[in-house]
């Protein structure tokens, strides 16, 4: 009847019973209020970092997850002709969107404007990343990729606005807070006139070719189209049936011709020569040769263009009849005497082989050496090369835009122009080291050229509103690679003869005779021009 004691096994084996207690130990109460006391103490630094700590901090995500900031593109600014036409413009961007808001561009004359005008498109990440803009591109936004609108992009690019809209926590719109609206960029007035450009395009007719036209005072760009041509709106517009269209073209719609398609220049390259011989005293005023139809150079046979295509001559020839006749033999000669170091050296102060300035793609063609033969053909340069190197064949390639800038030349008494994108007074033009009384028999020959008896028969006995009105051309006729490809067909030109206020230069690429085919392009042109500022 009596509770047993406590007891324990002694190591010996023996059984001793000893008072003992079943009393729980005052440890675990005290572990236990430790724990629950530490757990509360987190719980309140806890509170405290967030709430006064970062409490801030939170707030502002808690905003921003209510409060969205829509970034709104400024409208694009304006782009004029030189008589104030605007020929590209932005309409307003939709300022009612809850997504990145981008204005939309409107081309007036997309076709014909596009290759000096250019397009946009969507910016990538590239563009983004390497943007020198005071107001940098954001993602969404659309950014010039060719000609004037990437030339100018920062300029028309304007100061952007943003759009800042309360949320709720599904991200549904409750209210707009705030609109900062954007800033137009600015207008850019261009050289060109809007008319002409679409008269030149529609003299080309979509043939591979290009039609370029300079004020020779001051390089203003008057016209600029290269043909085949492609449409801005389609980039604009993101149509990607157009655009897959002009990238796998044949005809190379987006390739610019003006600056960036090299070509022999064939006859127009004699102005070269002649200022070369001239200047290097191989000929002067004086010096004659006798057409007898054909030359050679060890057993290679060289003909004059018009005994070969009529089996004429044109007898004793001076400097101002070949330019006039476009004698070959006479330059042949000439070149011969000068040689084609110094057909180098001439051909670059004019402006051959080297870039314009034009802040466009451009190539900048080649004037052959015996250096660069023996360099880039591992074979010496030949009698028959500098034959060729003469009448603007051979190795020798030229871009339309370097063509009217020499035409510029002996247009202006001398200089030689930066090609001009913007309507200016004055231009950026630096005299070159060549005589007056050169540039002057030069001006003689062309002229002659664009009456009876010359190559520019389509522009004898010019007249403009009945008025006659002096030119001054140099045709060409340039062999094209492959035996059985038609030439191509040059003319550069500027008028009036005694005060210049155009050069025109046109190519059609395998279009024939150039004074048959460019010819009357050019004569149509310049009508339009003289017309239109009468």
């Amino acid at each position: 009847m009596f509770k047993l004691p406590i007891f324990s096994k002694e190591t010996s084996g023996d059984i001793h019973f000893k008072e003992g207690t079943n009393k729980p130990s005052g440890l675990i109460f005290f572990g236990f209020f430790f724990t629950v006391g530490l757990i509360f103490m987190l719980i309140f630094f806890r509170l405290f970092q967030l709430t006064i700590v970062k409490g801030d901090y939170y707030r502002a995500l808690s905003e921003q997850n209510r409060v969205r900031d829509i970034p709104i593109e400024a409208p694009r600014g304006d782009i004029l002709d030189r008589k104030g036409f605007v020929v590209a413009k932005s309409l307003p961007p939709d300022t009612s969107k809850f997504t990145n808001i981008t204005s939309r561009r409107i081309y007036l004359d997309p076709e014909a404007d596009s290759s000096l005008i250019g397009y946009r498109q969507l910016a990538n990440a590239q563009d983004i990343s390497q943007d020198n803009c005071l107001y940098k591109l954001q993602p969404g936004q659309k950014v010039g990729q060719k000609g004037v609108e990437k030339v100018f992009d920062c300029d028309l690019r304007g100061v952007p606005g943003k759009k800042l809209i309360e949320v709720d926590a599904s991200g549904k719109y409750l209210k707009t807070l705030d609109l900062i609206p954007p800033q137009k960029g600015k207008n850019v007035q261009l050289a060109f006139d809007s008319v002409l450009q679409k008269k030149a395009y529609q003299l080309l007719q979509g043939d591979k070719g290009a039609l370029i036209a300079v004020n020779p005072n001051t390089g203003e760009i008057l016209s600029w189209v290269s043909s085949p041509s492609f449409n801005s709106q389609d980039f604009e517009d993101n149509n990607s049936q157009a655009i897959n269209n002009y990238l796998t073209d044949p005809k190379q719609p987006l390739f610019d011709r003006i600056t960036e398609g090299l070509y022999p220049p064939g006859s127009l390259f004699k102005l070269a020569i002649a200022t070369a011989a001239l200047q290097e005293k191989a000929i002067d005023e004086t010096t004659q040769f006798e057409d007898k139809g054909v030359i050679t150079a060890g057993p290679l046979r060289f003909g004059n263009w018009y005994y070969l295509e009529y089996g004429k001559t044109d007898g004793m020839v001076d400097i101002v009849k070949a330019i006039q006749r476009s004698n070959d033999i006479f330059f042949y000669l000439a070149g011969s005497k000068v040689g084609e170091n110094k057909i180098k050296k001439w051909a670059e102060i004019l402006g051959y082989g080297q870039k314009t300035g034009i802040p466009f793609n451009e190539e900048t063609g080649l004037i052959p050496d015996d250096f660069w033969k023996q360099e880039t053909l591992h074979d010496k340069w030949y009698l028959g090369d500098t034959y060729n190197l003469s009448i603007g064949q051979g190795y020798l390639t030229v871009t339309p835009l370097q063509t009217v800038l020499v035409t510029s030349v002996f247009a202006n008494g001398g200089y030689l122009c930066t090609p001009e994108l913007l309507k200016t007074s004055k231009g950026s033009c630096k005299k070159l080291p060549i005589s007056q009384k050169t540039i002057g028999l030069i001006r003689e020959g062309m002229e002659k050229a664009c009456t009876t008896g010359g190559t520019g028969w389509p522009l004898f006995d010019y007249k403009v509103n009945g008025k006659p009105l002096q030119t001054a051309c140099k045709t060409g006729t340039a062999e094209a690679p492959g035996a059985t490809t038609p030439p191509y067909a040059w003319i550069t030109v500027f008028a009036p003869f005694d005060k210049p206020q155009i050069a025109v230069t046109v190519l059609v690429e395998n279009g024939g005779q150039g004074s048959d085919v460019a010819g009357p392009i050019a004569k149509d042109f310049l009508t339009a021009y003289f017309t239109r500022n009468q």
